[in-house]
């Protein structure tokens, strides 16, 4: 029988998110139980089906389909945008295939019609960043060659429009966008993919100078601060680090953001909203070329569309992320 773990043998830990043993168990008590995917969703009607992406190092990914895709043959149905979405969690918790994402998804797409592509990362501390935000790529990377192979390989991406992909992500998945939309605007994609649109909700940022409301003082032991040395422990620079400070000195422009459009969307009690609003005055200011936007939602907190995604502003927030990602379609119509 094994020894029991106590306190004394937690080597590292975030309080009340994540532990660390000496033996190496890590604990993480705010995951959400993992759920698997569903032909016909009880609630929504979505069906969902996971693919491996790759087996070393292991990457994967949960699709979703809009319900009307299953009412016509591929020829027939008229080409949906693809959204590749990347979950939050700190870079150290929750999944692609926890009951917490795969719930928004399953609302998020039965109110927009959009083919979503819902990848699982590598997660800290097993695994430190950089190795996110490798895995995010190749989830993308992955999409795009399918626009390059026999329709046959994977059916559910014929009913995907190549010329219209998305990214999007929350808190972590925020950050991930932008290392992801950054990448983008230097390297190319399979078949000439390229990134339409990014969607950054409430993006997790931050610096070694405080901004508007942050605390001046002990910010390496902020939040924040306490997360990235976690979650990317080699960084170098530490909270100047360009994939957690995109103004840093010396970063790489935020005018060669690989993207066309973005959405910056903040919440007006989030600890983070000052972070959101700082990006998209950086990249107003950087001589990017692309249609820039910002929502605020009044009254809410740190992803609130993600824990009650029925609420009236959580579906408020969907409607937004999804007229943006059909405005040019509508446009066009």
């Amino acid at each position: 029988m094994a020894a029991p773990i106590n306190n004394e043998d937690i080597v590292a830990e975030i309080p009340n998110y994540i532990r660390v043993y000496k033996n190496g168990t890590v604990e993480r008590p705010q995951q959400t139980p993992f759920v698997p995917p569903s032909l016909d969703d009880p609630q929504t009607g979505v069906p969902s089906k996971d693919i491996v992406i790759s087996d070393e190092p292991a990457i994967s990914a949960r699709l979703y389909l809009p319900k009307s895709t299953t009412q016509f043959h591929h020829e027939d149905h008229q080409k949906l945008p693809i959204l590749v979405y990347f979950h939050g969690g700190g870079f150290f918790f929750e999944s692609a295939f926890s009951q917490l994402y795969h719930r928004y998804l399953n609302l998020f797409v039965s109110q927009a019609d959009v083919v979503v592509v819902s990848a699982e990362y590598r997660l800290a501390p097993e695994h430190h960043l950089p190795a996110a935000y490798e895995d995010c790529w190749a989830a993308l990377k992955w999409v795009a060659t399918c626009s390059t192979k026999d329709p046959s390989d994977e059916p559910w991406l014929n009913y995907g429009d190549f010329s219209r992909v998305f990214i999007a992500g929350d808190s972590a998945g925020g950050n991930i966008v932008h290392n992801i939309a950054m990448r983008g605007g230097v390297e190319d994609l399979p078949g000439g993919v390229r990134i339409l649109g990014a969607i950054y909700v409430q993006p997790f940022f931050c610096s070694s100078s405080p901004i508007e409301s942050e605390s001046v003082s002990g910010r390496d032991q902020s939040g924040a601060g306490l997360c990235w040395k976690f979650v990317y422990p080699s960084a170098p620079g530490g909270l100047d680090n360009p994939t957690v400070n995109p103004l840093a000195p010396g970063a790489p422009s935020l005018a060669g953001l690989g993207c066309s459009r973005i959405l910056m969307c903040v919440a007006e009690k989030d600890p983070l909203r000052d972070r959101g609003v700082w990006f998209y005055e950086g990249v107003k200011k950087s001589g990017w070329r692309g249609e820039l936007e910002l929502f605020e939602q009044e009254g809410e907190d740190h992803v609130y569309h993600i824990f009650h995604p029925e609420s009236e502003n959580g579906k408020k927030m969907t409607k937004r992320m999804a007229s943006f990602i059909t405005k040019e379609e509508t446009e066009t119509d």
